[in-house]
Parts: C-alpha cells; structure tokens; sequence
C-alpha cells in the first residue's frame, strides 16, 4: 500500500508536458522584478525593434536612436522595482523611452522630431512617414511627413502612438500620465489639423 501511494504521489508532481511552455510577458516581469536578469533581457528583446523604431522616429538618426534605447534599458533595469502593475511593462518602457528622447531633443535645442529626409536610414517597420497604403506617391508622403512635423508635441505623440504603434486609449494614457479623456480630445483635435492641412495640400496640387 505505501510503495503505490508513492507512485501515485510521484505521477501527481511529475512535469507535464503542457508545463513546458514558455514564460508568459508577465512571468517574465515578475522574474525580472525579483532580480532574474535573464529574464529582464527576454523582456528586452521582445520589445528592442518597437523601442527602436520610435527612438528613430524622433531622433532621425541610427547612433542617436540605438543609443536611446541603450539608456532606455539601463533606466528600465535600475527603476524595475519601482513598477507597480506587472500588466503594464510595456507602456512603462515606452514611457522611459519618450522621456528620453526628449531629453536628447532638448540637448539638441529643438522640441520636436527633425525634419530632415524621412528617407535617411529609415527602419523597417511603420514609422512617423510609413503607412500600409501603397498607393501614395512620393510627394504624399513627403506632405504627410511635413503635416506631422508641424503638430504640437502632444498631439505628435498620440498620433505616434495610436497610429503607428498601435496603442489603445488606455495604454497611451499610462504612457502619457494623462487622463483617456485628454488622450482623446488630442487625438480629435490632431486628426482635424491634419485632415484641415492635407486637404489644403490636395487642393494648391489640384
């Protein structure tokens, strides 16, 4: 009877097959938080391209960009333990990474992304000039370009955000520190400038 009840608890404790799963996003912040560097690299590599192709989206320029998101991880590494919901890693890192950004534009003595040719060492991905429509031309693009240049930072950022990142209300919000409210009445106001400018754009081509 003893020798069958320490089978039956041996199959009971033994790994399955469906527990050899990988490590969930918030598995691997929890791990992180208690001091699992491996795991806080994982979580890194998981967002490095979408890191990037923001920092370029700003900064314009791949030394600059690959080296936000250099300042970007250590900031994330050292303030780790400071992040209260697990849920919300990832808006916290693009949060670090605005923060930074800005901080180099501000270095540079300018307030908004440059608006040198959107094509110089532009990254794979959306960015601040791409879009899923293939039909635009050249020039339609270039017009795109010069109307997001000239939006005021806070609207920049929500489109950015929702458009091509794209983020919810809610997690531009967390990124932004602003109420989903104040996300949406930028993001209104944003999408009637640009509509206002390309429209007029159109119309001088026309």
């Amino acid at each position: 009877m003893k020798l069958s009840d320490e089978r039956s608890d041996t199959r009971r404790h033994a790994p399955q097959a469906g527990d050899m799963t990988r490590p969930s996003r918030a598995d691997l912040v929890r791990a992180a938080r208690r001091g699992d560097d491996h795991a806080f690299f994982e979580l890194v590599s998981m967002h490095k391209s979408q890191l990037y192709r923001m920092a370029w989206t700003y900064l314009r320029q791949e030394q600059d960009a690959l080296e936000a998101v250099q300042e970007t991880v250590c900031r994330a590494y050292v303030g780790l333990k400071k992040l209260r919901n697990d849920e919300l890693f990832t808006t916290w890192l693009v949060r670090i990474l605005l923060n930074v950004c800005m901080d180099e534009l501000k270095r540079r003595g300018r307030q908004s992304p440059s608006s040198e040719p959107w094509q110089q060492d532009q990254p794979r991905g959306k960015t601040m000039c791409s879009t899923d429509r293939q039909d635009l031309t050249v020039e339609d693009r270039l017009e795109l370009e010069q109307a997001l240049q000239r939006l005021d930072e806070p609207e920049k950022q929500v489109i950015l955000l929702k458009y091509f990142e794209d983020m919810t209300i809610t997690d531009i919000a967390n990124v932004l520190g602003c109420p989903p409210g104040t996300i949406k009445t930028r993001l209104h106001r944003a999408l009637v400038q640009l509509r206002d400018w390309l429209g007029k754009g159109s119309e001088a081509r026309g």
